[in-house]
């Protein structure tokens, strides 16, 4: 099996592994008084204490959720419903046209059920929001905006966001910034300089269900979940110890090996895409062809739908992806590229590579040499 779908998730790192299995043969919920709730407490502190110091942050700023699900919609929906307390003017919500849809659903329930007024914030022909863009949507009214929400990486095309000029924007305003690092985190220096960051275990090497809310102090979102009041009271619930042990694990050792493994990433991808090229001609890359993420190749292929791409690869032990994972047996066309300018039939036509940590040159290879006849075989298909 060739597996090139690390954005969805990428497979457990063995250190991961090891420490969660371990924390798996221990009892204790972190919350209890006793000795084996004070040691499952010892554990997740240290857990913070390691993320915190991997991300950039302080250990009091990590507020610990399922996955990256959750943090988008405690960021957006909290940090609106409180900044709207504050001020009932403060309405508007400003985000980028190709978010997740963790955050763009997040948005739009805003705006249904809330009287939120959510505006996409247009992006190039590489899907990049220009720190002009945001400056003249929040100088049209800056005391009326709520929150400004741009994600660190793109999930489909992997375009790098100058998030830090735009959140410098945003701040000159007084104005929260959130970013969604999912996809950035492993592969990228990624630092917290946001006033909220999404973060989560199953893209870095970690386990699936963990996830975390990078707050800054002073920052206090209206709770999602009420409950026990864990977490700063902003999010309640029992931890998962061995969870969050296994994702500081994770976190940890992708950070130490980032810069060597962000090489050698880019160049197993520089190495698809030329492949690619030679054997497609009329193959579209989309994003953008520098600023874009180590791993991370997006493909339009002419005359072809992407699902049939994708099942046709599988038949060949090629497991790739027509874009975020979320999205995933649902047949419309890409939202990410329509914001970038593409037709429809490109948005339509388009496969997702993205490389790990267990990635290797016989995955490039082996895909190269089944895209040619795939892409035949899929326009041959579409032509009948």
């Amino acid at each position: 099996m060739v597996y090139l779908d690390h954005a969805a998730t990428t497979p457990m790192l063995p250190e991961a592994i090891e420490t969660m299995t371990a924390e798996f043969a221990r009892v204790g919920n972190p919350s209890s008084l006793h000795a084996s709730g004070r040691r499952a407490r010892r554990v997740v502190e240290e857990s913070r204490e390691i993320i915190a110091e991997a991300m950039g942050a302080r250990p009091s700023e990590i507020v610990f959720t399922s996955g990256g699900t959750e943090a988008d919609n405690l960021a957006l929906k909290g940090i609106y419903w409180a900044r709207r307390a504050a001020d009932s003017t403060r309405t508007r919500v400003l985000i980028s046209a190709i978010e997740h849809h963790a955050v763009l659903d997040s948005a739009d329930w805003l705006a249904e059920r809330e009287g939120a007024t959510v505006e996409p914030l247009a992006v190039d022909e590489y899907g990049r929001v220009r720190p002009e863009t945001l400056r003249a949507a929040i100088e049209r009214d800056p005391g009326s905006v709520a929150l400004v929400s741009v994600m660190w990486v793109n999930n489909e095309v992997g375009t790098v966001q100058p998030v830090e000029e735009l959140a410098a924007i945003a701040r000159e305003h007084g104005i929260p910034f959130h970013t969604d690092a999912v996809q950035a985190t492993a592969q990228l220096p990624v630092r917290f300089t946001t006033d909220a960051m999404t973060i989560t275990g199953h893209k870095i090497g970690g386990p699936v269900g963990v996830g975390a809310l990078l707050l800054a102090r002073g920052l206090d979102p209206v709770p999602v979940m009420h409950g026990g009041g864990q977490e700063r009271d902003v999010r309640s619930g029992t931890l998962d110890t061995p969870a969050i042990a296994a994702f500081a694990t994770a976190i940890s050792t992708a950070m130490a090996r980032r810069e060597t493994e962000a090489v050698r990433l880019a160049r197993l991808r520089d190495d698809l895409v030329a492949r690619i090229r030679e054997e497609v001609p009329d193959a579209i890359l989309n994003g953008d062809p520098i600023g874009r993420l180590p791993g991370n190749a997006h493909f339009s292929f002419p005359g072809c739908e992407g699902d049939a791409l994708l099942m046709l690869l599988d038949a060949r032990g090629i497991e790739c992806s027509t874009g975020s994972a979320c999205s995933a047996g649902v047949a419309e066309p890409s939202h990410v590229l329509l914001a970038m300018g593409a037709d429809l039939a490109r948005s339509r036509g388009s496969l997702r590579f993205s490389f790990g940590h267990t990635s290797t040159e016989a995955d490039v290879d082996a895909t190269a040499e089944a895209i040619a006849p795939v892409v035949d075989r899929a326009r041959r298909a579409g032509a009948v």
